[in-house]
């Protein structure tokens, strides 16, 4: 039996200890290589194996344990999502500053809405007013113009009722005059066409028309006025009144 000396105890130093941990690594290395290399490849060598990419952010540093557990999340909800036949793009927080600026935007246009609304609506011009008849300068057209008058201010007559009794007392004269009877000899002597005397013209005298005792249409109404009062209307005067 041959006489072999055993070796000495070795003792392990720090450096051996940092070489063995290399050489472990560069053969795990190696061993993942082979497995990803493809079927065709003969053999892969701890040299021909890829580097460790570490994942980076957009803003170019490396993720977080956070950052890659919120990935995972999404790529969960994405695959989820594709599963069932959508694509569902990453659920993004609100702008809550752009939504308060469209709101303060829409208000003062709604209220701009809404006060048009209360405003009315433009009516159509008026429209102008009719010129005044005129009436023939004449007994029939002073007849019709002072009964247009009195029909305005309420006071009753007809054409014929007047036209008989201006016939009777000045013949159709606006001028006429009476300088004989009892009014004449009490100096107040009875006028125009329906023979007035100026106090019986002062009281009942009508507005709108010619404060003149001899005016065709002021004597005309002040005595349809007068007899209005006193008979009731001027259709029922056929004698001096």
């Amino acid at each position: 039996m041959p006489n072999f000396a055993l070796p000495r105890t070795v003792r392990l130093t720090r450096t051996h200890k940092v070489s063995a941990a290399l050489v472990a690594t560069a053969g795990c290395a190696a061993a993942l290589a082979f497995t990803a290399a493809p079927g065709n490849a003969a053999t892969t060598t701890a040299a021909d194996a890829p580097a460790v990419v570490k994942p980076v952010g957009a803003n170019g540093l490396p993720l977080t344990a956070k950052d890659r557990a919120d990935d995972g999340k999404q790529a969960r909800a994405v695959a989820s999502s594709v599963a069932g036949g959508l694509k569902v793009a990453p659920a993004e927080k609100p702008d809550r500053a752009a939504e308060k600026q469209d709101r303060a935007a829409e208000q003062p246009a709604n209220r701009s809405i809404e006060r048009k609304a209360l405003v009315a609506p433009k009516t159509a011009p008026k429209a102008p007013k009719a010129a005044p008849k005129r009436y023939a300068n004449n007994l029939d057209g002073w007849i019709r113009e002072s009964l247009a008058i009195m029909k305005a201010k309420g006071i009753p007559g007809s054409y014929e009722g007047l036209h008989r009794n201006i016939m009777r007392e000045s013949a159709g004269d606006p001028n006429a005059v009476n300088d004989w009877d009892i009014n004449a000899i009490n100096g107040v002597p009875s006028k125009g066409l329906l023979q007035v005397i100026q106090p019986t013209f002062d009281a009942y005298h009508v507005s709108g028309t010619p404060h003149k005792l001899t005016d065709p249409i002021a004597n005309i109404t002040a005595a349809a006025n007068y007899a209005a009062d006193r008979y009731g209307s001027i259709d029922n005067v056929n004698s001096a009144y």
